[in-house]
């Protein structure tokens, strides 16, 4: 009951910090959320399929295969914030995500398989490291594309 009490808060409480920002600010990198979010259904599908995890307490029917509150929840607002303070700096972008990845693969990771969330089968954590780190440098070209398409308009 604990853990998905926890998942849920997990789900909810990132998403509260970006509901008082500059309307301007959510404007401008809600496209780069809501396309990390499909990265990482994809990434959960693929995962899946491969058998890379099992998810082992879930808050939704179909939680087995993708863990919401990971992938809507703190991963898409995460991104959010990354994104808020890091984008206008490639080099500052790409060591906090290093950093972000390290903690999430190396730390995170080790947590949820103790809470009983989710176990790694078929990937070691190094492995899963690579995957996130080559996201976050799709979702950065992704970004570069969006804003290119911002400055036209104006």
């Amino acid at each position: 009951m604990l853990t998905k009490l926890l998942l849920i808060l997990a789900l909810i409480l990132p998403w509260l910090t970006v509901v008082f920002l500059n309307k301007n600010l959510v404007r401008r990198y809600m496209p780069v959320t809501i396309f990390t979010c499909l990265l990482m259904t994809i990434v959960f599908q693929i995962a899946y399929n491969y058998k890379w995890w099992t998810i082992d307490s879930y808050i939704v029917p179909w939680g087995y295969m993708i863990d919401i509150s990971f992938a809507y929840g703190i991963f898409a607002v995460g991104t959010f914030w990354i994104f808020v303070l890091a984008a206008n700096n490639f080099r500052i972008f790409l060591i906090v995500n290093l950093i972000m990845d390290a903690f999430l693969c190396f730390v995170v990771l080790g947590l949820l398989e103790r809470l009983g969330v989710a176990t790694l089968v078929n990937i070691h954590k190094w492995q899963y490291f690579i995957v996130t780190f080559i996201l976050s440098l799709i979702i950065y070209v992704y970004h570069l594309w969006q804003e290119k398409i911002f400055s036209e308009k104006v």
